[in-house]
């Protein structure tokens, strides 16, 4: 059965993969990556794996382009990358819940405990990477200047660090979707029914905390000609930037591991505590 799924994973993700790369949400290392991604979590991890990771990529491609324009003149420069992901972005985004994906299928079926909790990580890892790009996509469209998570100060769209109530509302929805997605597709299964509640709770975690890690330790860079902060060691007017902030190997792909290991960790955490709660 494994060996059926690796096929139609692979397949399946293919195609996804493939119209991906022709709509620009892709590059061609991040079809790659898609296609690693796809096949090893459908392989091992089964169809809800594999289909509620399509829908935190699905939906992520399609925010991303949503009022694509605005978001060029608000924040284009500041991010370090373009909306077309490559295989890099794909796996801060999904390693950790592939990972995950393979620990499941090298479980043996009767130890459902391990397999459940396994369930309940990758729901929040990929929670937390949902809820943080819906909030990027749709935060930076805000009407209101965001402010530092740490120190409450006002700052530019698209600064790393920067939440907004339009942000955190996406953030939350996102996360909520991601756990109800998972939780349907595996027949809304009574002993999993905290999954919706664990993918809110882990993702915003997961999400505050890769903006925590912005505000910190994200390497920003400052362009001396524009005068402006941005994520790029070389603006988009060409000039090479100084680092102003932070540590040049803590990029935005690392912060988006790190948020989404956490995001895991989070989920683990809450299912070790509610399982208890129910002796």
């Amino acid at each position: 059965m494994p060996k059926i799924r690796l096929v139609q994973g692979l397949l399946f993700s293919s195609v996804v993969g493939l119209l991906a790369y022709r709509r620009r949400s892709l590059s061609r290392s991040g079809l790659l990556g898609a296609m690693i991604a796809g096949t090893t979590t459908v392989g091992f991890g089964g169809w809800k794996w594999g289909l509620s990771l399509i829908f935190f990529f699905v939906s992520s491609s399609l925010f991303s382009h949503f009022r694509a324009r605005d978001k060029e003149q608000l924040a284009a420069d500041k991010f370090s990358k373009g909306s077309r992901r490559d295989i890099v972005q794909v796996a801060a985004n999904g390693g950790v819940a592939t990972l995950l994906a393979l620990a499941y299928g090298a479980t043996p079926e009767t130890e459902q405990r391990r397999r459940e909790a396994l369930e309940a990580s990758y729901v929040g890892s990929l929670a937390a990477a949902t809820a943080d790009t819906w909030a990027t996509e749709l935060g930076v469209l805000s009407t209101h200047a965001p402010r530092l998570i740490t120190t409450g100060e006002q700052t530019e769209p698209g600064t790393s660090g920067g939440v907004t109530v339009m942000g955190s509302t996406a953030a939350a929805t996102g996360a909520a979707a991601l756990g109800l997605v998972f939780w349907l597709l595996g027949r809304a299964d009574r002993a999993q029914r905290s999954l919706p509640f664990i993918a809110l709770v882990s993702g915003l975690l997961g999400g505050f905390f890769d903006s925590w890690l912005g505000a910190t330790v994200q390497a920003t860079y400052y362009c001396p000609i524009c005068k402006k902060e941005t994520e790029r060691e070389v603006h988009s007017c060409g000039t090479l930037t100084i680092l102003r902030r932070g540590y040049p190997w803590m990029n935005n792909d690392t912060v988006n591991f790190l948020a989404t290991f956490w995001g895991a960790l989070v989920a683990l955490a809450l299912h070790l505590c509610l399982r208890r709660g129910k002796r």
